[in-house]
């Protein structure tokens, strides 16, 4: 009975480790799958019927929720086709504003939810780059959401902190990638002491004029493009025509730096083996995890 107790009360706080005490604020993972998210429509692979079978196998799209419980307010990084799953993670079921990434269909389908079909949502302040702007406003439906202020939107410039609250800031920063219809950027989000990187979508890095190591040296976390393991993983496609940097560059690069300390993937494509196992060295964010920011 007493190892049973004491077993139990071991579980109790491991599962709590890592959730923010009292008022801090924080940052929670709501997602780690690529757009399509895991397993993705049409797969029929065994690992992918076993998915279907126990949802429990089943990942939801990359998004990152900030929470500040002092003031009672909550952003979403994203609004994926998982928004209305995510939101119920959330300490309400409600935003008070969303930061969008890019126009690729993870990142600003679940936007549709807040429209009077579903939410009605009011005034939502969706924080975007201007060429991303300039989608919303221009193409259906999500017009539909700024003519009916269902959404409010609000510009962004790359390298620009836009605050948040008087505790919070997040700082949009440019980013290579496919731009067919808006530009890309990842986030720092800075609390009173602590900051985090969400950085979901990215070409090589050798594209980007930032040094990775440089932003790495600027957050105590780094959520990283952790989209594919290694090449040749899509047998069939270019994977020229689809750029991340492998997740294998990635810790090759940074194999001597301590900085790697800092990186945990996410936006893993169902394809990535790191989706059902592990690595040695290698952290794949868990949905649910939470990182104070202060």
């Amino acid at each position: 009975m007493a190892l049973r107790k004491n077993l139990i009360i071991l579980l109790l706080l491991t599962s709590c480790a890592s959730a923010p005490a009292g008022l801090t604020p924080y940052v929670m993972v709501l997602g780690i799958a690529q757009d399509g998210g895991y397993p993705q429509a049409g797969c029929r692979r065994a690992d992918c019927v076993e998915a279907w079978r126990d949802p429990r196998l089943r990942k939801r799209v990359a998004a990152l929720a900030i929470v500040d419980p002092e003031t009672q307010q909550q952003w979403i990084i994203d609004a994926t086709p998982d928004f209305a799953e995510q939101l119920q993670m959330l300490p309400k079921p409600a935003v008070d504003g969303i930061l969008l990434t890019h126009a690729h269909i993870g990142h600003y389908l679940g936007l549709a939810q807040l429209g009077r079909e579903v939410m009605g949502a009011k005034d939502v302040r969706v924080y975007a780059m201007p060429r991303m702007l300039e989608f919303l406003q221009e193409n259906g439906p999500w017009d539909q959401l700024v003519r009916l202020g269902n959404i409010k939107l609000e510009p962004m410039q790359s390298d620009q902190e836009i605050r948040l609250n008087a505790r919070i800031g997040v700082t949009p920063l440019r980013v290579p990638h496919r731009d067919e219809y808006s530009e890309t950027v990842g986030f720092i989000v800075r609390g009173p002491n602590r900051a985090i990187l969400w950085l979901p979508d990215i070409d090589k890095w050798e594209k980007w004029e930032t040094p990775l190591e440089s932003v790495l040296e600027r957050v105590d976390v780094a959520y990283l493009d952790g989209t594919f393991y290694d090449v040749g993983e899509l047998p069939g496609r270019n994977m020229s025509e689809i750029p991340h940097p492998f997740i294998v560059e990635t810790m090759e690069r940074l194999a001597d730096s301590p900085l790697k300390a800092r990186v945990r993937f996410m936006h893993l494509n169902q394809s990535n083996p790191l989706l059902r196992e592990s690595r040695k060295g290698i952290v794949i964010a868990r949905e649910g995890e939470t990182e104070p920011l202060h």
